[in-house]
């Protein structure tokens, strides 16, 4: 099980989320206008710099061009491109492509807006096309999928795990918190978890709150020994 947070939004940032224990840093990459944290390909390029023998590093875009999309990925040479537009922005045949120009050492994650039971086979049809489903809420009015601090119905997301099998991990998001984290691996038992906006100071859209971090890391990892317990 891993653990996952965004945004980082400096190198600093991104190495005291490794100090914390955090396993995948999560940053966004590009100018898009409409997400909190955006960064310069330099920037972020930075961070997976940083990142190297430390942790994966994962840039966050909302670009739906493909082109575009590799070229971030050329220049940034992050560990995992997380395709968080609207989901089907990006279609199953667009992420097969994207799949075919991009290096087989760059895995692919994909935002899924779980809702309804209509939300699996959703879920299904992109498994073979992404490494990596992120499972998260989307509001309307907001952009893209995910950084919404607001849960889903989880029983949705623990049958998507159980149906999705080995074609592709899963990783549990949409307002995560220390105090829910727990729960949801037992009731989901995904791949992995992630936060964003459930670690960030409060009322702050960027800015993390360490302790927040510590303190998710350590109910994600206790949530795992919880279910490895006999």
């Amino acid at each position: 099980m891993i653990v996952q947070v965004y945004a980082a939004t400096s190198t600093a940032d991104a190495l005291k989320m490794v100090e914390l224990g955090v396993d995948q840093v999560g940053f966004v990459a590009g100018d898009y206008g409409e997400v909190y944290g955006e960064l310069t390909f330099e920037v972020a390029r930075g961070i997976v710099e940083a990142l190297k023998g430390k942790a994966v590093s994962s840039a966050l875009t909302m670009s739906t061009d493909i082109a575009e999309i590799q070229h971030m990925a050329e220049v940034v040479q992050p560990d995992i491109i997380h395709i968080s537009s609207d989901t089907e922005a990006v279609g199953l045949e667009a992420m097969r492509e994207l799949r075919r120009r991009l290096p087989a050492r760059v895995r692919l994650m994909k935002a899924i807006h779980v809702a309804g039971p209509e939300s699996i086979p959703v879920a299904l049809k992109f498994a073979p096309a992404a490494e990596i489903l992120l499972l998260d809420t989307k509001v309307a009015g907001m952009p893209g999928v995910g950084a919404t601090g607001v849960t889903h119905d989880w029983n949705i997301s623990r049958e998507i795990v159980a149906r999705v099998g080995e074609r592709a991990r899963v990783i549990l998001a949409g307002g995560l918190v220390p105090d829910n984290v727990g729960a949801a691996l037992a009731a989901v038992q995904p791949w992995g978890v992630d936060s964003n906006t459930g670690t960030n100071l409060p009322g702050d859209p960027v800015a993390k709150d360490w302790e927040r971090v510590r303190e998710f890391v350590r109910q994600a990892k206790m949530g795992l020994i919880r279910e490895e317990l006999p």
